[in-house]
């Protein structure tokens, strides 16, 4: 099932800039190991749930996987082959706004070389460039 607000302030957003580097959300809270984006773009609710699905198969119940982004921003599209004007189109999508370094999943409870291929088949659903993150030792 794809992900989306439950309701919104107001349907249609502008597009908006994408600028600097995540401040927050952009270490391994949850689990032991994570799955951190270097670039900066789009990923929508489709891909954030193709990433899921994978993650899931191959850890068949073993261990716990965290989102850790949501696609609160909507995305608009006109139908093919319509005229110029008449306005803007219908939401299409739903997408999560992501900078570089922002952390997208996160896995726990199983040893770092399972975790390893279990992002590694997520990031082949990303349309950016991620890396594998290890959680930080606490002082």
């Amino acid at each position: 099932m794809a992900l989306m607000p439950k309701r919104v302030k107001r349907r249609k957003q502008h597009r908006g800039t994408l600028t600097g580097c995540a401040t927050r959300g952009n270490e391994v809270a949850f689990g032991d190991f994570g799955l951190q984006s270097t670039q900066r773009g789009w990923i929508t609710s489709r891909q954030i749930e193709a990433g899921r699905i994978a993650c899931s198969h191959f850890l068949q119940g073993e261990g716990r996987i965290w989102i850790r982004i949501f696609p609160h921003k909507p995305i608009t599209a006109k139908p093919a082959e319509v005229r110029m004007g008449t306005g803007k189109g219908d939401v299409d999508d739903w997408v999560a706004a992501v900078k570089p370094g922002t952390i997208l999943y996160e896995v726990g409870g199983v040893p770092e070389a399972k975790a390893r291929v279990a992002l590694n088949r997520i990031t082949h659903k990303m349309p950016l460039r991620v890396r594998f993150a290890k959680r930080r030792p606490s002082l």
